[in-house]
């Protein structure tokens, strides 16, 4: 068998993912926030890409005094007579009002005259200082204090020694966000070359700083600060307090034996506890949660159906400054000068086409999304059919992946409500009748309608559970409905059972 070399043609075809590409598929799936922030990013290295935001009509009018003002001004003008300097003359010479002047100031009157100071406090409401149309209330406002700050406030009041003091800075240092003391006190006795005796002095102070149940390092302790500042940290509370887990397992027979309470009392006891805060150092946390604003808004048309329209608020308005390329380019000194302008010119033309088909590649996937849930739209949960990526990729034309970058963190407004456009995606539970399959969403509200209405002296078990849904029609395991309550933080039903007798006791 001879070995020879030989020239073949080949055609093919293969996707290239340039690096615009990319960056097209990352703004399918950027949020509000995170596509404001890219733009702002391209509007600053790119001289041709502006915002499209329209002026406001003061800003309007001031350009249009401006144009209509007078070239020159004669020194005349400005050495008139001093009778004709009026409250309006003023204003409209310096661009100013008296109202801007402090009503506090002891000589305004000398140096306005009595003409000029009625005329003032005319305008300025008898002295008083007043608000203008673009001034916000909210910006005089002082800065959220955080927890480090509040407790080094009382670190400074409530240690007179230098070296307790230092103590007390270390201790606060060690504090997370809820409040709890996470520092090692050993480490700190170590590294400040003290005893632990100093260090455990100067927490006992700290624990009882404003709020309480700060410096506490665990659960226990934060909940006994709060009810010894109550003054309710009686022997049968403390009992209960050290045994917290038998009160998450509702274990309501155990704590009445332990604590030495009867139903009534232990009940009051729960109360209690139920009102104290286990961390109570989030009120003081920093971080500002961002407010959700949808980017697709749904509403019912006069006609039956409905109106599926973007939400003008989430789209960002960029604009070509195609005039300044004009003006520019014929100045280039240089190919790198030239070649700067076109790159940057194709950069901003694709920006533009990349939002304008970010724009409808979302408002195609909600309307799909909309048509597949009509029923939950008209009805409510119960309604809300299953539904996957890939049915509504089929139906609109697009790969499954596109949609699921579309539905990552965008929200649809409805009558219903806010959704993320990923809650209009759940599994699919079999029907037990042979009909139309059930969501699991549905059936979760299903679960949880049937556990509100049982009876105390009838607490459903998920076995019984499972035969009720099988009678609606719901073919689901026993595995499923305990996956689903345990989503749903609802307890089994031996412990709903010890609950509810111990409320219904209490009742009689």
């Amino acid at each position: 068998m001879a070995l020879a070399a030989k020239l073949q043609l080949r055609q093919s075809q293969s996707l290239v993912m340039t690096p615009q590409l990319m960056q097209s598929i990352r703004l399918l799936q950027f949020t509000h926030i995170e596509l404001e922030r890219f733009i702002d990013d391209e509007i600053e290295r790119n001289p041709l890409l502006e915002r499209a935001e329209p002026q406001d009509d003061p800003v309007s009018d001031q350009a249009q005094k401006i144009d209509a003002a007078p070239e020159t001004a004669t020194d005349g003008d400005w050495f008139e007579k001093e009778t004709a300097w009026s409250a309006e003359a003023i204003s409209e010479k310096l661009d100013t009002s008296l109202e801007n002047l402090f009503p506090d100031d002891p000589g305004i009157s000398e140096r306005l005259g009595p003409d000029l100071t009625a005329q003032w406090k005319s305008a300025s409401g008898n002295g008083s200082a007043s608000s203008s149309d673009g001034f916000d209330v909210g910006d005089m406002a002082a800065a959220a204090i955080t927890l480090r700050e509040h407790v080094g406030e009382q670190v400074a009041l409530a240690f007179a020694d230098p070296a307790a003091r230092l103590i007390a800075s270390e201790l606060a240092d060690g504090l997370d966000e809820a409040g709890y003391m996470r520092a090692d006190m050993a480490e700190i006795a170590a590294r400040l070359g003290t005893d632990r005796a100093a260090v455990a002095n100067a927490l006992a102070v700290c624990q009882t700083f404003e709020p309480a149940g700060i410096f506490a390092r665990d659960l226990a302790e934060c909940l006994s600060l709060q009810l010894a500042v109550r003054d309710r940290l009686d022997p049968a509370m403390k009992a209960l307090i050290a045994n917290l887990e038998l009160l998450a397992r509702r274990d309501f027979q155990t704590l009445k034996r332990i604590c030495g309470v009867d139903e009534e009392d232990l009940l009051d006891m729960l109360a209690e506890i139920r009102a104290l805060d286990p961390r109570p150092g989030m009120a003081f946390s920093a971080g500002a949660s961002d407010a959700i604003i949808a980017d697709v808004e749904v509403r019912a048309a006069n006609d039956g159906s409905w109106v599926i329209e973007l939400n003008p608020e989430t789209l960002p308005r960029v604009l070509v400054d195609h005039i300044y390329f004009a003006q520019v380019s014929p100045h280039a000194k240089n190919q790198t000068e030239k070649d700067f302008l076109a790159e940057c010119l194709q950069n901003a033309n694709w920006l533009t086409r990349s939002l304008d088909q970010r724009a409808k590649t979302i408002l195609k996937v909600a309307s799909e999304i909309v048509r597949q849930q009509d029923a939950f739209l008209i009805h409510g949960v119960r309604h809300l059919k299953p539904l996957n990526l890939r049915t509504v990729a089929d139906a609109i034309g697009m790969h499954e992946s596109t949609v699921s970058r579309v539905t990552t963190n965008k929200y649809m407004l409805t009558p219903r409500g806010v959704f993320e456009l990923r809650y209009f995606f759940t599994a699919s539970i079999a029907s037990s009748a042979g009909g139309d399959a059930h969501s699991s969403e549905a059936v979760r509200d299903r679960i949880k309608q049937l556990i509100d209405e049982e009876k105390p002296a009838d607490v459903l078990s998920d076995d019984a559970i499972v035969d009720m849904l099988r009678e609606s029609g719901v073919d689901i395991a026993r595995r499923t409905v305990a996956k689903y309550r345990e989503g749903m933080n609802i307890p089994s039903s031996v412990q709903r059972r010890r609950e509810k007798r111990a409320l219904a006791s209490a009742g009689r």
